[in-house]
């Protein structure tokens, strides 16, 4: 394994250092915004911006730690300007987290400590599958989204691209969603949803559309 270059500082920085050192891991630094180079987060430094993406792209591979929550844009803009540059995404699973031999993840995505990806599940580029995240058999997951903290996607699931999957809310047998939606943390959606928006409640109705 390569040792990885992490783009993005935030809070979500953190926990992919923490998921990467227990996987086994070496990180060379950060990239993050240029005010704060020189900075360090948990003793890795702050090398440089992604301008500097270039200049890693032979000796390094690639892990984008900016977080997501209301929409997928910023992560996307990276993961484009890593590739190309002619730079490899990592994908990173915790030794804590259980994913089936018959699930499918690809190129970029994270997976946190304890969260479970059971069999036929296929999960796309550049996504977060957070802490204590369910999700079940024959579930899948569009490129870029986010399945936050305590999130349960129950089997057969279909989300589309861009999503976000709020902290401890529920998806049950079967529901699909549009690309580019958000489900607020605690909600419960109960059946399948085809407009773009924010959707709220037990269950979950549209509040605002995007």
């Amino acid at each position: 394994m390569r040792p990885l270059i992490l783009v993005g500082g935030g809070g979500h920085c953190k926990s992919v250092i923490d998921v990467a050192e227990q996987a086994g891991f070496e990180i060379h630094g950060i990239l993050d915004l240029p005010e704060n180079v020189g900075e360090t987060i948990l003793n890795y430094p702050i090398i440089g911006s992604d301008n500097r993406i270039v200049d890693f792209v032979n000796d390094y591979d690639f892990v984008v730690t900016v977080g997501q929550i209301k929409n997928s844009d910023l992560r996307k803009r990276i993961h484009r300007k890593i590739l190309e540059a002619g730079g490899q995404l990592r994908t990173i699973i915790s030794p804590k987290s259980h994913v089936s031999n018959y699930s499918k993840i690809e190129d970029g995505t994270v997976v946190l400590h304890n969260s479970v990806i059971n069999a036929d599940v296929r999960i796309g580029l550049g996504c977060i599958i957070n802490t204590l995240s369910n999700v079940e058999h024959d579930v899948t997951i569009g490129d870029f989204c986010h399945i936050s903290t305590g999130a349960m996607v129950n089997g057969g699931c279909i989300i589309g691209n861009n999503c976000f999957v709020g902290s401890q809310s529920v998806l049950a047998h079967g529901v699909e969603i549009v690309d580019g939606c958000i489900i607020s943390a605690g909600s419960f959606l109960h059946k399948s949803v085809a407009t773009q928006g924010v959707y709220f409640g037990n269950p979950a109705k549209l509040i605002k559309r995007l």
